[in-house]
């Protein structure tokens, strides 16, 4: 049986920063994906948005390794070259009695650290509509730290950088059992595979994503009932064909369990909108109904009116990997390690939906401090 120091599972974006993290520590380092691609996950199939850490709860982690991990990646795409805009968002209120609202954001993301040169700032009717002027509000927070990135050349850099630091990445590997076991006196893992090659491993790091959940069940030697049950809220995409009248993005007041139809924009300058909220049992469920674009134009035109029917186009959906259902409040990042489940050597990274993009190398410095 082959051994290895340190095996983290799943090579989405989450699961390339935590390896590259612990590569650059000195460790051996394996990462293992299921699929034949890196990145093919929730990590593909999202907004692509450097969020400013605005909306969570003060002392939250989403709310602490959303701010820390802006400003990182921001850092390493300044670094690497890797294509990114700090274009800044305008959070608007589409009717009176949501400009009340606004200020209860702007309060949030101050007890959040988003201050100074990246605080939210406060505009009136005119003053929004003077920066976008297809606008309409009765009023919106401007966010100059937000931003969007090439989600897929950051994986490619940061599988680059894994390898640089001598870490290997298996694909097509997926994992059938891990047993924990105590070995001359330490504690050590036993991953099964599917194939049946066995592999041996001293510390284990769960970034499986949407999988991540069943497979913490699966872990011998930990109490399942510590594992969360995983619920899916899927997100569908609708794209725009012809020309943007928007150099920002657009977001309106959140909702429950996300944050609206929202307008983004990407590398290439193409505009499009979503996700919805969908709450859905499979998290194959990826197709996305055309039916659902008349709620789109209902709500995408109480902020641009001028959106012409017969413009959205069905573009892609993602799966949030939610640990809370449908009827709770929005779960925290969930970074259990040996002190929540009381195994050394493993951490399992739960519910790391959005902003686990912006968050990614926060939560992978986060993750190398547990096992060190």
């Amino acid at each position: 049986m082959d051994s290895i120091e340190t095996v983290v599972i799943g090579a989405g974006v989450v699961g390339l920063a935590v390896a590259r993290a612990l590569a650059l520590t000195g460790q051996e380092v394996l990462l293992l994906e299921s699929e034949n691609a890196i990145g093919t996950g929730t990590s593909s199939r999202n907004s692509e948005v450097i969020h400013a850490g605005i909306y969570y709860p003060a002392g939250s982690l989403k709310a602490e390794l959303c701010v820390q991990g802006k400003h990182m990646l921001y850092a390493y795409c300044n670094e690497r070259g890797i294509a990114h805009r700090r274009c800044g968002k305008l959070i608007v209120a589409t009717h009176e009695h949501q400009v009340a609202q606004l200020a209860g954001i702007q309060a949030k993301a101050l007890a959040n650290g988003v201050k100074g040169q990246d605080a939210l700032v406060m505009l009136s009717q005119e003053q929004a509509q003077n920066m976008e002027p297809a606008l309409t509000c009765a009023g919106a927070l401007w966010s100059p730290s937000t931003g969007i990135i090439d989600s897929h050349a950051l994986m490619l850099s940061l599988w680059g950088d894994l390898e640089n630091a001598g870490g290997l990445l298996a694909l097509n590997s997926s994992l059938a059992h891990v047993h924990a076991q105590q070995t001359r006196g330490r504690q050590g893992f036993i991953l099964e595979m599917q194939d049946g090659t066995q592999i041996g491993a001293q510390r284990v790091v769960n970034s499986a994503g949407l999988k991540a959940p069943d497979l913490a069940a699966k872990f011998q030697g930990m109490d399942p009932a510590l594992v969360p049950k995983a619920a899916y809220a899927k997100g569908n995409y609708f794209s725009l064909s012809g020309p943007v009248p928007f150099t920002r993005l657009i977001y309106p007041v959140p909702e429950l369990a996300g944050l609206g139809v929202h307008l983004t924009l990407d590398m290439a300058g193409q505009a499009k909108f979503g996700p919805d909220v969908q709450w859905v049992v499979s998290p194959d469920d990826l197709q996305v109904d055309p039916q659902r674009g008349e709620a789109f134009y209902a709500e995408v035109r109480k902020y641009w009116p001028g959106l012409k029917d017969g413009a959205l186009l069905p573009a892609y959906a993602g799966i949030r990997p939610k640990i809370n259902q449908a009827h709770e409040p929005a779960a925290d990042f969930s970074v259990m390690g040996p002190a929540e489940h009381g195994v050394p050597g493993l951490v399992h990274l739960l519910g790391i939906e959005s902003p686990g993009l912006t968050s990614s190398l926060a939560l992978a410095q986060r993750v190398a401090q547990l096992l060190a």
